[in-house]
């Protein structure tokens, strides 16, 4: 990821209901969910939701599936690595044993 794909990333999750998008597909995991179910478990309208999530997709950190009629929203976790990657690249002043408890940290348990 570049900076101009970070910057994007950052603008993207700046605002509220982008940023509860975001985790609450973190959350779903491999299942994703439809825009419907995103819409009525944050109470947003649908006109809403979907510029929502064309920003988040644009900004590389949402993916989307067409099932049928429907539309299956999940966290790109290819992004999400790209974007903590940046962020970190040059952390610690070449000593990775320092940024260790960090990385455990964003090491997911499940």
């Amino acid at each position: 990821m570049d900076k101009n794909d970070a910057i994007d990333a950052f603008a993207a999750l700046s605002q509220a209901t982008r940023l509860d998008v975001f985790r609450l597909l973190i959350k779903a995991g491999e299942g994703g969910m439809s825009a419907g179910e995103i819409g009525d478990t944050l109470e947003v309208r649908q006109n809403t939701m979907s510029t929502n999530l064309a920003i988040l997709a644009r900004s590389g950190l949402i993916r989307s599936e067409r099932e049928g009629r429907c539309i299956r929203y999940f966290a790109d976790m290819d992004g999400m690595r790209g974007l903590l990657a940046f962020l970190m690249e040059d952390c610690c002043g070449g000593r990775p044993e320092l940024c260790q408890p960090v990385i455990n940290e964003l090491a997911c348990a499940c």
